[in-house]
């Protein structure tokens, strides 16, 4: 691979690395306020709702870091 293409990998690194911490910051949030919920709330409605956002909030940062390591990989270890 060449000198551009391993400086393009590094950039959609850097990327998702940026996206992946938003991402998480926004995972944290959302715990932080489902376990300020009122018991009887987090057993309503609302409270599943919030939890399967947690689970695929968690889902999409596992898919990010699989993205990472792979291309990592294929930049033979950029990072």
């Amino acid at each position: 691979m060449n000198k551009t293409r391993r400086q393009t990998l590094l950039q959609i690194l850097n990327d998702l690395t940026v996206l992946q911490d938003l991402l998480e910051c926004v995972k944290v949030t959302e715990e932080e306020a489902y376990e300020n919920l009122p018991e009887s709330i987090q057993d309503s409605e609302k409270g599943e709702v919030m939890q399967d956002a947690i689970s695929e909030l968690d889902d999409a940062l596992s898919s990010i870091e699989s993205a990472i390591e792979s291309i990592d990989n294929a930049g033979g270890g950029l990072l």
